[in-house]
């Protein structure tokens, strides 16, 4: 059985450790704990493992974020991965700072690379793990926000979330959605 991870962000050094690239940050710890390294693929930066007997392909889409789209309809149809065995790991504005939320549908909360992906899909209905990012920005500074760093304290708060998040992931591959929703969400 398998699964594609996929995790947002836009490719480049400039764009290295910044709040928009947190769905990036997590696939490389989720790498890093499997003793595995990306390597260039179409569309995408690409790796996969085997955990307990699932197979899962990660991708860091080299498309930037407002493209997202292009990558995972590739990597859905080039792996024959159904669309309820995807995830997309995402950065979210509107919950507080560490926030972990797995939903297996939704809006795209103005978040462009959602925007793509849904426009790309035809559809709403596929998983997302939205990682809270906050909204402490002035308005009108969004775009500075998102794709600024991390400020040390954020940092620390994020350092402590990734297990979670590498739990939670393992979690939707093993016994599904629901479940996972039922043991992570609101915790």
């Amino acid at each position: 059985m398998k699964y594609l991870i996929i995790g947002l962000g836009n490719i480049g050094e400039e764009y290295a450790n910044t709040r928009h690239n947190i769905g990036f940050i997590i696939l490389e710890a989720l790498a890093k704990d499997a003793g595995i390294f990306f390597r260039s693929g179409r569309y995408a930066s690409v790796t996969e493992f085997k955990y307990k007997g699932r197979t899962l392909i990660l991708i860091k889409p080299s498309t930037f974020m407002n493209l997202s789209g292009k990558a995972v309809k590739y990597w859905m149809q080039k792996e024959n991965v159904p669309i309820e065995q995807t995830l997309v790991i995402v950065d979210d504005i509107a919950l507080p700072l560490g926030v972990l939320k797995l939903k297996g549908q939704g809006s795209d909360g103005g978040h462009n690379g959602l925007i793509h992906i849904i426009e790309t899909l035809q559809t709403v209905d596929f998983p997302r793990l939205r990682i809270g990012i906050d909204e402490n920005f002035a308005k009108g500074y969004q775009v500075e926000y998102v794709l600024g760093r991390w400020t040390k304290e954020e940092e620390k708060t994020l350092i402590q979330r990734i297990p979670i998040v590498l739990e939670i992931i393992k979690s939707f591959v093993t016994i599904g959605i629901e479940r996972t929703m039922n043991l992570y969400n609101n915790k």
